[in-house]
């Protein structure tokens, strides 16, 4: 991000609070269409109906980046909103931009609400706190990539739908029998950077970047061209030649051919449950995301994607109130149970967690259980806490752009990801010069 653009957030207190505002309303900015964003307006509603001292108005604002961008346009016009979705790789961003914010953990403590930091579960926690354990804002969706399978398609193809996929080498061979079967889209991935190199990094315990992936410093560089990614790659570039790995889109556009029926297997975001449920009219299993055997330290825990609140600066200090006790309200058992089950996202408190397991929820829906279990069964390392890199949104539209080559046949795996770190550090040295 430009210096000039900090810059911005930086003035914060020169800014005056939207007067417009209603003491009690309370506004916020996220990320959500479709079935996420109709529970979402429930949430709101829920909350509403809880209580009359204040009413949380929700707007959507376009995709993360949108939703991003709309966020720093209104802070710059003082107008931002009370509440802002930002997705997991706008974190650092965020944290970059003093006055600009008002962190979670100062937040929660001025307005009294219920708030138990050692609540969250840690492999989310650890994502949006400083190196002290104080939280900067409230994780909400958080998702982990897992494979979906289509036990219809497999089954067409010959293939044993019950067949291990466990690792990359099963799915491999897995690709060649549905290949040979006839099946015309064996994979296909939605999220490539975030899937095949930010949770490979972290699931098979590698550095995507140094300095602890940039937890510990914004002195960080790019190490995503190792030998461990560039193996991956190159496995998936011959799969995209042989017509084994069918690519849609940068996005979530496999989405769409998955839930179709149109393909068998599909690299996704654990809250692809809310579309695949609901759509899916064939039957379908969710397994741990598939690692090399012998790799790293793998099989090690994926991390998250997904998004956090932030609680931006320049409002009424009884509106903060309001804040504290909606935030409160999103974290509290029943409301977290509720939105796990119906959407796959991860359950943020492990008291959540537990009421889910006690419900019977997992028995009767299996494998919905499995991204809770692939991210907490083992203690993150520093390469498997998560990333934390200035514009990491502009790197990830790098990533695509190689990705894009090797998929095409254009490039080697090493030629793009030696590319990649190329032009992604030199957006790193950018930030770590205009936040000095």
């Amino acid at each position: 991000m430009k210096k000039s653009l900090i810059g911005a957030f930086a003035v914060s207190t020169m800014m005056t609070p939207i007067a417009a505002f209603a003491q009690t309303e309370v506004q916020f900015w996220h990320a959500f269409t479709g079935r996420l964003g109709e529970l979402v307006k429930q949430q709101v509603a829920d909350f509403n109906a809880s209580q009359g001292d204040y009413t949380i108005v929700e707007s959507h604002k376009g995709n993360y980046s949108e939703t991003l961008n709309s966020g720093i346009a209104a802070f710059r016009a003082g107008e931002q909103p009370h509440i802002l979705m930002v997705f997991e790789v706008g974190t650092a961003t965020m944290m970059a931009a003093p006055g600009a914010t008002r962190p979670v953990y100062e937040v929660m403590a001025q307005s009294g609400a219920k708030f138990d930091p050692d609540a969250y579960i840690g492999a989310v926690k650890g994502y949006y706190t400083t190196t002290d354990g104080d939280m900067l804002s409230l994780p909400f969706n958080s998702s982990t990539p897992v494979l979906w399978v289509n036990r219809d398609a497999m089954e067409a193809a010959g293939v044993d739908p019950d067949t291990d996929l466990s690792t990359w080498q099963n799915v491999g061979a897995t690709l060649d029998a549905l290949k040979a079967g006839g099946e015309e889209c064996p994979l296909v991935t939605a999220w490539q950077s975030w899937i095949h190199l930010e949770n490979f990094s972290a699931y098979h315990d590698v550095p995507f970047a140094s300095k602890d992936n940039g937890f510990a410093g914004t002195d960080t560089e790019l190490m995503l061209n190792g030998a461990a990614q560039v193996t991956h790659l190159t496995a998936m570039g011959e799969w995209a030649a042989d017509g084994k790995f069918i690519y849609t889109g940068r996005r979530n556009e496999g989405g769409a051919n998955f839930r179709a029926g149109d393909c068998a297997l599909f690299t996704e975001s654990s809250a692809g449950y809310a579309g695949i449920s609901s759509e899916a009219e064939f039957k379908f299993d969710v397994r741990p995301l598939p690692y090399w055997e012998g790799v790293g330290n793998s099989p090690q825990n994926t991390i998250i994607g997904g998004a956090s609140l932030w609680v931006m600066e320049g409002h009424e200090d009884a509106e903060y109130k309001g804040v504290g006790e909606f935030l409160s309200f999103l974290s509290s058992s029943d409301v977290q149970a509720a939105w796990h089950q119906n959407t796959g996202y991860l359950p943020i408190t492990a008291e959540a967690g537990e009421a889910t397991k006690m419900s019977g929820f997992y028995e009767q829906n299996p494998g919905t259980d499995i991204a809770v279990i692939q991210m907490t069964a083992k203690e993150p390392t520093a390469n498997s806490k998560g990333l934390r890199l200035g514009s990491f949104d502009q790197i990830r539209g790098i990533i695509d752009e190689e990705l894009e080559g090797i998929w095409s046949g254009d490039k080697t795996a090493q030629e793009a990801m030696d590319s990649a770190k190329e032009r992604g550090d030199a957006l790193l040295r950018r930030f770590e010069a205009a936040n000095r």
